[in-house]
């Protein structure tokens, strides 16, 4: 298992969240296992499950309630991420095959169903309502935000007023939903547990950013996906709103806001071009603010080595490669 070196003092933390749900793939039906192992074995950086953890060690924790609760984060993170590929269609994730490419969609949307439910059961594991209250609420969250990218394809203006929104939806909530779990499991003290609420939304929000600056910028092969590829679904991100508001009436804007599907040579010339203005650094800007903002909540958290670790995560945030 390979994790971020900020994570290296809570690894034996993520080997047992790791460990608890490679058991869930021993299932007796076949077809489910194997696709339970496969994306258990491409894990990526752990990087909700570690919010739990580094959260909830800042105070005494029940290990397996906490254990619990990552595992569910990470399998809800999961589920989420084999329902959008199939919704895009999306055939490589992190460079690999996804389930799309591989079953029916019909299978792929059971499977993800599946891993919800196995999420939803690590949660109630934890026997703490809030903590299941939290979860269901964010899969509520992640939903909503995903029917609002869906129904604004192409859209920018309602882009604009909702990218916070929809990015808030699709990754800070259920960073949110991580940090304050782990408050919770902990028994912090409320000013606290709504401290690492308001940091996990941020530095979520403040990754997002990042996330889609690099869909212009970063390299294919770290990507794991074409470069470009929200636009190519028509989903407007800050980088290309940021352009659209001074460039709209161009040739090339009436190109990004035409309903036509957009060739893989205009998309090209479009990624170079936004690429090369100031829409990147105007948001690279505001994921500094948020990252920033996310460092003032851990003031009101005790001195701890873990505060120290999420404080740098949000500076990692920022300047990540992917």
């Amino acid at each position: 298992m390979k994790v971020l070196p900020l994570f290296s003092t809570i690894e034996s933390d993520l080997e047992a969240v790791v460990k608890r749900m490679r058991q869930a793939a021993k299932v007796e039906f076949d077809v489910l296992g194997e696709a339970m192992s496969y994306l258990i074995g491409g894990r990526g950086k752990l990087m909700r499950p570690a919010l739990v953890i580094l959260a909830a060690r800042m105070w005494d924790v029940d290990p397996q309630a906490m254990t619990a609760m990552a595992a569910a984060v990470e399998t809800l993170h999961t589920a989420t991420l084999v329902h959008d590929d199939m919704i895009d269609r999306s055939l490589l994730r992190r460079g690999n095959p996804t389930l799309n490419a591989m079953l029916s969609p019909g299978t792929v949307v059971l499977i993800g169903d599946y891993l919800f439910a196995q999420a939803a059961d690590w949660a109630a594991e934890t026997k703490n309502v809030r903590v299941m209250s939290i979860f269901a609420k964010t899969l509520m969250v992640i939903c909503d935000g995903e029917l609002r990218q869906m129904l604004s394809s192409r859209d920018w203006q309602q882009s604009r007023r909702n990218y916070t929104q929809r990015i808030y939806a699709k990754t800070a909530s259920l960073f949110a939903a991580s940090t304050e779990s782990g408050g919770v499991l902990a028994n912090a003290p409320e000013e606290a547990t709504q401290a690492l609420r308001t940091y996990g939304e941020k530095i979520g929000i403040a990754f997002q950013i990042v996330d889609d600056v690099l869909d212009f910028d970063g390299e294919e092969s770290m990507l794991g996906k074409p470069v470009g590829s929200d636009l190519r679904q028509g989903n407007f991100t800050l980088p290309t709103i940021y352009y659209l508001e001074d460039h709209q009436d161009s040739e090339l804007g009436k190109r990004i806001l035409s309903e036509q599907e957009l060739r893989d040579e205009e998309v090209q010339d479009i990624v170079a071009t936004i690429s090369q203005s100031s829409a990147m650094e105007r948001s690279l800007t505001d994921a500094v603010r948020y990252a920033q903002e996310a460092q003032q909540a851990l003031l009101a958290l005790p001195d701890h080595e873990n505060r120290q670790i999420l404080h740098d995560l949000a500076d990692y945030g920022i300047r990540r490669r992917r």
